[in-house]
């Protein structure tokens, strides 16, 4: 059995198909190995197991009679704990919220519709808000290949558990790189899709029972296989993709390989690292050309933290954007002596941004989409970096006292996580996040493929083309 937890979901699809294992077999099996690895990873943080055995059972017994089945049937899972599940509410990292009476957040119930058991939910910051995995409820995750570091955030419980073969599938979210960051951190894959195409509904943030989608935050599938991210994406989206469509022959391929940015740091490691991947990408047979900035960055990410910075300061306390807005004239005027995008001043005014400043921003947004359609039609997809360092020591400090150690002994400012999966987020795109090798000590290191809008299929066919043809996924040493 822990043979079968090794392979992807596909895998395991096809051998409760064949019924070489039984679903209550397989939940038990992913119990288990919950068991075995939870005291060093802490991934999974709530389970509801007697329901899901019940719902195995069933399952079991509908095959056994012939009835047909979906997609997942039978397919143990977890969800990141920022969704709400029957008999599991989403907590974000919050203890009330986790005492509410709640049904399946609407990507739930499609994979649940599509036969997945459903036994766990996996652990995340507080409101989904760092790139580090740990709250007061439920405690610190931590990375399968170093304990001592983070998996990322705010999917890092769903990444780690990905990793250690505790789960095959999971459903996370995006809106400063929480599906990408998680799947570079932790060595397996995700998918953040082109904005609105699988519904947020039930997602916490915002709080419960908000049917407000919002800007930026997108929902998407995390796995082990870049066909597994197809499969999940076809079951919880409209039904518009392909759930089994063949990937891109690399030879066909012209890939865009984006390394530099004076406004994107990138740590020497990384960048040999992902250098190294560009350049067996060339050998599958894929044509791979350096490009610069496919838009002007700066005004990217201007835009990108008055946008984000709208949706969060939605999620302040009340007594902190009182001191925000107070802060707000001496953060113009720091901008006005060339403070950057990603300075203390621009974040003030993206959390007390007036809706005239939205729009602005919005503004922006739309004429460097327009922009960057011209790189899409000289390149399939373009190859960057998702995050400027690897999986980092685990961090308790407040944000304003982080920094991001780099390799040759230096530190950039933390908030630089948000560079690199900017483009993406703000322009709406598609983006797949795939295995692109490892530092010198062993730690992943992730690439992500980015797309035109709507154009989740071609980063997906592409990233299986990879993932079949030059690497895939590794398992951690636990």
């Amino acid at each position: 059995m822990h043979e079968l937890l090794e392979q992807d979901a596909t895998a395991q699809l096809a051998a409760l198909a064949a019924r070489r294992v039984s679903s209550v077999e397989l939940l038990k099996a992913s119990l288990a190995r919950h068991a075995q690895t939870h005291a060093a990873l802490n991934a999974v943080v709530a389970a509801d197991p007697e329901r899901a055995l019940e719902r195995a059972r069933a399952l079991d017994d509908a095959r056994s009679r012939g009835e047909a089945n979906g997609p997942l049937a039978g397919l143990p899972m977890t969800i990141k704990d920022t969704f709400d599940v029957a008999g599991m509410a989403a907590s974000s990292g919050l203890a009330d919220y986790r005492r509410r009476m709640t049904g399946d957040a609407d990507a739930v119930g499609h994979a649940r519709r599509a036969g997945a058991v459903i036994w766990g939910k996996t652990n995340v910051p507080v409101m989904a808000a760092d790139w580090q995995s740990a709250n007061g409820l439920y405690g610190v995750t931590n990375n399968p290949w170093d304990v001592t570091r983070t998996p990322g955030g705010s999917s890092g419980g769903a990444a780690a558990a990905l990793a250690a073969r505790v789960t095959a599938l999971e459903i996370g979210s995006d809106i400063g790189g929480s599906l990408r960051v998680p799947a570079s951190f932790c060595g397996v894959y995700s998918h953040k899709p082109t904005w609105g195409l699988v519904s947020p509904r039930g997602h916490v943030p915002p709080h419960p029972g908000s049917y407000a989608e919002r800007d930026l935050n997108v929902v998407g599938p995390m796995a082990r296989s870049a066909r597994d991210l197809r499969l999940l994406l076809s079951t919880i989206e409209a039904g518009t993709l392909a759930p089994k469509a063949p990937p891109m022959d690399l030879k066909d391929v012209r890939v865009g390989l984006w390394l530099d940015d004076p406004c994107c740091p990138l740590d020497r490691e990384m960048r040999t690292t992902l250098e190294a991947f560009a350049a067996d990408l060339r050998v599958a047979g894929a044509v791979v050309e350096p490009i610069r900035s496919p838009v002007d960055m700066q005004a990217l990410l201007f835009a990108y933290q008055t946008l984000l910075g709208a949706i969060l300061g939605e999620d302040l306390p009340p007594a902190t954007l009182r001191g925000l807005e107070m802060g707000r004239p001496f953060a113009k005027r720091a901008l006005a002596q060339g403070a950057g995008p990603l300075s203390t001043a621009a974040s003030t005014l993206a959390y007390t941004a007036r809706h005239r400043e939205w729009l602005a921003a919005d503004a922006v947004r739309a004429r460097l989409r327009h922009e960057i359609a011209a790189t899409f039609e000289d390149y399939h997809v373009i190859l960057a970096p998702i995050a400027p360092v690897p999986a980092f020591p685990h961090d308790p400090r407040p944000f304003g006292r982080r920094s991001l150690a780099t390799s040759d002994g230096g530190t950039i400012p933390y908030n630089t996580m948000l560079t690199w999966i900017s483009l993406a987020t703000a322009l709406h795109l598609p983006a797949t996040a795939v295995p692109a090798g490892a530092t010198s000590s062993g730690l992943p290191v992730g690439a992500q493929l980015v797309g035109p809008r709507g154009g989740d299929a071609r980063t997906l066919a592409v990233a299986q083309a990879i993932d079949e043809n030059v690497r895939g996924f590794q398992a951690p040493p636990i």
